[in-house]
């Protein structure tokens, strides 16, 4: 990487990637306990309903949402429509209790009253949704965010989610909502500790934090040089153009971009 980002940018790529990367570790451990659910239901020569695997899915998912300080502000399993016997349209998703301003947490974890039922003016088809359709389409661990998660809390959120698959077929998503304003405070010192500005984006350059408060999360970075330096990263772990820097940080799906 030497001669296309700072020693020192890469360190500050990599602490990123450590923070995010126990949210994707923790995803993917969760993907295979559910697949042995159903590998279990099927051996049992049983249907699979939510009524036995809500509360194995509330078991593995509460304790990341009752971790004081976490990142982890929502969790659970998303079913594939009809998969289950006993609940057609189906989410198991519990959050984290939060207070307003200042994103203390409340110690409680609840459970999300979602409408499952397709009559209803309510009702939200999540298969029209991207942390649903792109895992389901490709079969991989997604990134979905910065956006504003309306189903769920109206904060901007970032959201992993992981394909639940069993003999061929795509069973739902396990995932991790993070309020990006959690995110941002665990990362900023690390961006603060740059000679200019350093802003996280995704792929698509919304910003999830930046060391210049005027880049305002969920924004997108249209200089041209960023973008230049995006899309030169689907050939290298790491770009540059003018002067701009790019590099992604791991596999998280982050981008770091420094400038100045």
């Amino acid at each position: 990487m030497s001669g296309i980002v700072a020693e020192h940018e890469e360190r500050i790529a990599e602490r990123i990637e450590g923070t995010f990367a126990p949210i994707l570790a923790l995803v993917e451990s969760w993907r295979t306990a559910v697949q042995e659910e159903f590998r279990a239901f099927a051996a049992q020569g049983a249907a699979p309903t939510a009524a036995i695997l809500d509360p194995f899915m509330e078991t593995i998912a509460r304790p990341a949402l009752a971790e004081p300080g976490g990142l982890v502000t929502g969790s659970g399993f998303v079913a594939t429509p009809g998969v289950l016997a006993d609940a057609p349209w189906h989410l198991a998703w519990w959050l984290r209790e939060i207070h307003g301003l200042d994103r203390g947490d409340r110690g409680a974890v609840r459970r999300l009253e979602a409408v499952n039922d397709p009559g209803s003016d309510q009702f939200r088809d999540y298969r029209q949704l991207e942390w649903w359709k792109i895992p389901a389409r490709t079969g991989r661990r997604h990134v979905t965010g910065p956006y504003v998660d309306y189903l769920c809390t109206d904060d901007y959120t970032v959201t992993v989610t992981s394909p639940v698959e069993h003999d061929g077929r795509m069973m739902g998503v396990v995932g991790i909502d993070v309020h990006v304003s959690r995110l941002e405070r665990a990362i900023l010192p690390f961006l603060r500790d740059v000679e200019g500005t350093c802003t996280v984006v995704n792929s698509s350059a919304r910003v999830v934090a930046s060391s210049d408060s005027h880049r305002v999360t969920g924004t997108l970075l249209r200089e041209n040089d960023v973008r230049e330096a995006l899309a030169a990263l689907q050939e290298s772990d790491a770009a540059v153009a003018g002067a701009t820097r790019a590099m992604r940080c791991g596999d998280s799906s982050l981008i770091a971009v420094f400038q100045g």
